[in-house]
């Protein structure tokens, strides 16, 4: 049997593929203006490298805030569960998961089965999220892809106080005119997330062993500042920013009863 999982997020859509019990390939591209044409876009692509036919695809699930537009997919599952069956399938002895991405993070509680038993979700404020990264590299000057290795330069994190995305930004701003090093200003950046999200995780109960996925996940010094106020080991695999997808996959190709 071969299914598709299609995760649209607000900054990348991805895709994956299963086959006969394995991960066949997976994908990652920006979803752009139109989620529609960036679900057909990604399912194209993923396809095409696979070496697969439309013909062949067995049943196709859509996961992600743009689920709903992605007309080629057979059923919509929320993101929610998706990356429960994700984790479940690239790690079953995952109990919680960590995931930020775009527009939003989340805190799941999972059980032996892979069933989310409890969720936490900020999805009200960009502050612990992807896009608050990517405005604070902007104010900083800084690629996206180097924050992370920059703030484990730092020798003293700043101290930024506020949760809220507008008044940190601010924060950042007075602390660039006073002179203050880019690494510990991100450090700070880093560790004011970890703050939120470990809030967030430990509000459904944090069980070990634990998983990070979402596109803030290949971010090594989000990782490190979540690390430590969890106080745990992050467990992050090489698709961590394709598990919702993979997810869909797994449950499209009807392995899992948590539908």
């Amino acid at each position: 049997m071969i299914t598709v999982g299609i995760d649209i997020g607000s900054i990348t859509a991805k895709g994956a593929i299963y086959v006969d019990g394995s991960i066949k390939g997976t994908k990652v591209i920006f979803t752009g203006y139109n989620s529609e044409a960036a679900g057909e876009a990604v399912f194209n692509e993923l396809l095409s490298e696979a070496g697969i036919t439309k013909a062949e695809v067995n049943k196709i699930v859509s996961t992600g805030y743009g689920r709903n537009n992605v007309k080629l997919a057979d059923k919509t599952i929320t993101e929610i569960t998706c990356h429960g069956a994700g984790a479940h399938f690239l790690q079953p002895t995952v109990r919680t998961i960590i995931d930020i991405g775009g527009q939003d993070s989340k805190a799941m509680a999972l059980d032996e089965n892979g069933r989310v038993k409890d969720f936490s979700m900020n999805d009200k404020c960009a502050a612990g999220t992807g896009r608050f990264l990517e405005v604070m590299a902007r104010a900083l000057e800084v690629n996206l892809d180097e924050f992370g290795e920059k703030s484990l330069q730092s020798s003293t994190p700043s101290k930024i106080s506020s949760l809220c995305a507008v008044f940190a930004e601010s924060e950042v701003i007075s602390l660039i005119s006073k002179g203050e090093p880019r690494e510990n200003i991100i450090a700070g950046i880093h560790e004011s997330i970890a703050v939120r999200v470990s809030a967030m995780a430990k509000r459904v109960g944090v069980v070990e062993p634990v998983m990070m996925t979402g596109g803030v996940a290949k971010n090594i010094g989000a990782v490190k500042a979540l690390e430590k106020k969890l106080n745990t080991r992050l467990i992050i695999t090489h698709s961590a920013q394709e598990n919702g997808a993979i997810g869909a996959a797994v449950l499209a190709a009807g392995l899992s009863e948590l539908v």
